[in-house]
């Protein structure tokens, strides 16, 4: 079952589309990793989900309703979100902006607030002005009012943004939390990959507006391909090696002093062998997968350069 599904959608603003033709599928329960680089249409398409934006052009279903600009409250409260940076009352505790949300929202359970404030590590500062809090404790409170009412759905936008490695850890444990323990659905979007890799269940590439893949962490892990990198300063020769003593052809310089080497039929102990015989200094050799940043720079370079080609 999808929670959510767009067809086509498209933003324009000012005549220039932002975000062009979006078809993403969220399944029940999943964490969706909304992925691509700043100005992409992340933000756009995620306002245009909690209702903030119109789109131009398209459809946007959510919990098998078409989403219009007359939805009832019985959709969108069943929606918790946090779009760009969370606002608050700054003269008013944690606890106090929650009560209003809550009050807002009609939801009467009291004894929420201190669970979501301890859920997300900011129980031992109820009584602090919002004003004194950092960027990464409004974060947190931010998470707290987007999670507070047991939403069905939580929107985040980048949501782990100003805190710490230690912070980071904390967040991305409560939304597996919230995902397997109460089967939350969560569209996350976030500029820090290794994260997302970590946490998602799929992911979807935005470029330019664009939806240019859309895949689940499963499969582009057995996708992925495993090779063997080699840090050397004397890369020239080492190509050289590689090529003209292993008959190697499936490896790549990446930059000046690494070599990765796709083929999978030589071993590394072969290939340190052979190097080393040639005197061929090595800083390091490992065996390594791709990564999902490599993957996403992968995909994000090859659009580009398909744009380019489209141009010329």
């Amino acid at each position: 079952m999808h929670i959510i599904r767009t067809h086509n959608v498209t933003k324009c603003f000012q005549g220039k589309e932002v975000v062009s033709n979006v078809n993403i599928n969220v399944k029940k329960g999943e964490i969706y990793g909304l992925l691509g680089p700043n100005g992409s249409g992340k933000t756009t398409l995620m306002k245009m989900l909690t209702n903030l934006i119109k789109p131009t052009a398209g459809e946007i279903e959510i919990f098998g309703q078409r989403l219009t600009p007359s939805s009832s409250y019985a959709v969108l409260g069943r929606i918790g979100s946090m779009i760009e940076f969370p606002i608050f009352y700054e003269k008013f505790t944690a606890k106090e902006n929650l009560e209003l949300h809550c009050e807002y929202m009609g939801y009467h359970n009291k004894k929420a607030i201190n669970e979501v404030l301890e859920m997300v590590h900011l129980i031992n500062i109820v009584n602090k002005p919002v004003e004194n809090f950092s960027l990464g404790m409004k974060q947190r409170l931010g998470i707290a009012r987007a999670i507070i009412t047991r939403p069905e759905l939580l929107i985040l936008d980048e949501p782990i943004n100003g805190l710490d490695p230690v912070g980071i850890r904390e967040i991305r444990n409560l939304f597996k939390l919230l995902a397997k323990e109460y089967n939350i659905t969560m569209i996350i979007s976030s500029h820090i990959l290794a994260e997302m890799e970590q946490m998602a269940d799929t992911v979807g590439v935005i470029n330019k507006g664009k939806l240019i893949e859309e895949v689940s962490m499963e499969a582009m892990r057995e996708r992925n391909t495993e090779y063997i990198e080699i840090i050397t300063p004397d890369i020239t020769s080492a190509c050289f090696v590689l090529e003209h003593r292993l008959y190697l052809r499936n490896f790549k310089v990446v930059d000046q002093k690494i070599i990765r080497i796709f083929d999978q039929n030589v071993s590394q102990k072969e290939i340190s062998k052979t190097l080393i015989l040639n005197d061929i200094e090595m800083e390091s050799m490992s065996k390594k997968v791709t990564s999902l940043e490599e993957y996403f720079m992968g995909l994000v370079e090859k659009e580009n350069q398909n744009q380019v080609v489209k141009h010329e």
